[in-house]
């Protein structure tokens, strides 16, 4: 079977989609019976998150110019470059909006290829509201069209799949979430080192600077506390300028002494980051599934995630908060967090590393094969399908 992913951009400091898209095309590879090219683009000299994995062929349109990189022309030219390559018995097309994605859309319609169509999370009612105008416009223009041409939607949580029924999307929906690498994550700390009396401890958020993932929120509930045994450490590239107005809050409540800003940090170092800290906080207003909030449980960090993120188990299975994003709530569940001792925050945290199992790669590859089959008449359904 020949897939073909599609993807806007590997950009790093891009969002989850440009890790996670080549976890699952590099884990997909490694199964018998499936090769996969994996189409994006970008600028000569960007940095792309590619990994080692020999296993997937990757066409990369490069291009400086800005009006031909927005037009997607150098992506258009390596999109079919793959399939004149090793044409696709199926497309996998990962985002919405972009023209890329767009062109990608509508080749797989002329030429009749099978295809799964993966908005992640830029569906969800508050990415909608951002910037709503020019989404009305292109849901109208092509991206309604291009969504209702997919054989097989595919959703990271059961929350976002309620959102594409809501929109009126009717093909079936795979519920699949994303993926954490184990093998990065590597061991969390030993208990004895995160259950010492140093001070101060580590609330971290890791993450892009945006205006919906609810820093300001978050940095009025923590003024809010007297937390002197804490510090709260911000990290994540600034997205529209957003880091102004977060320096702005810090300076503004008091917290220059109390709130860290770490600078984007790149994946070699992102499991320093974790194992320094001692709790992680994820205050979205929305998130289709939050793959950071997988990573900080993989290194057994007990999380504070927010209903606006799919994240619910965290209270089933006792290793976190999920609390509505405002700041009530959020100076609510940090107030419980400071109260326990590190001995318990590690419980908290053990147990969440085992919670986070449930999200290793080689799982969501077998359902997201298993789906690929199931479209190509070659098994029967597979439960993450729903079809209504």
């Amino acid at each position: 079977m020949n897939v073909l992913h599609i993807v806007a951009g590997l950009h790093p400091e891009s969002g989850g989609p440009s890790r996670t898209v080549v976890q699952l095309s590099d884990t997909l590879a490694e199964m018998p019976g499936l090769a996969v090219q994996l189409v994006s683009q970008g600028r000569p000299g960007d940095p792309q998150v590619v990994s080692a994995q020999a296993g997937v062929s990757r066409h990369i349109g490069l291009g400086s110019r800005r009006i031909s990189a927005g037009l997607a022309l150098p992506g258009r030219r390596a999109l079919h470059d793959a399939i004149a390559t090793n044409p696709p018995h199926l497309m996998h097309n990962h985002g919405i909006w972009s023209p890329l994605n767009h062109w990608a859309a509508r080749v797989a319609k002329d030429k009749d290829i099978p295809l799964l169509v993966q908005p992640r999370g830029m569906l969800e009612p508050w990415a909608l509201a951002w910037r709503s105008w020019k989404k009305k416009l292109a849901l109208w223009a092509y991206q309604r069209r291009d969504l209702e041409s997919a054989s097989v939607l595919v959703a990271t949580a059961e929350q976002e799949a309620e959102g594409l029924r809501w929109l009126g999307l009717r093909q079936p929906i795979a519920v699949i979430p994303n993926g954490v690498e184990f093998d990065f994550a590597s061991a969390p700390r030993q208990q004895h080192e995160r259950t010492g009396l140093t001070t101060p401890r580590r609330a971290l958020f890791l993450s892009r600077i945006h205006p919906k993932k609810g820093l300001l929120n978050l940095l009025e509930a923590w003024a809010s506390l007297d937390s002197p045994d804490w510090v709260l450490q911000l990290a994540g590239p600034d997205e529209g300028g957003h880091l102004a107005e977060v320096q702005q809050s810090i300076s503004a409540l008091g917290l220059q002494n109390r709130v860290q800003y770490l600078g984007s940090i790149d994946d070699k170092n992102k499991s320093t980051v974790y194992e320094a800290a001692d709790l992680f906080i994820l205050p979205s207003f929305s998130e289709n599934f939050g793959v950071v909030v997988a990573e900080a449980l993989s290194h057994g960090l007990p999380v504070i995630a927010t209903h606006g993120t799919p994240w619910q188990g965290l209270e089933l299975h006792r290793c976190g908060w999920w609390v509505e994003p405002t700041v009530n709530e959020l100076a609510s569940a940090l107030r419980d967090a400071f109260s326990k001792d590190p001995g318990e925050l590690y419980e908290m945290g053990a147990r969440g590393r085992e919670y986070a199992l449930e999200f290793e790669w080689d799982s969501i590859a077998r359902q997201t094969a298993d789906v690929y089959r199931w479209i190509l008449g070659e098994m029967g359904r597979p439960g993450c399908v729903h079809l209504d």
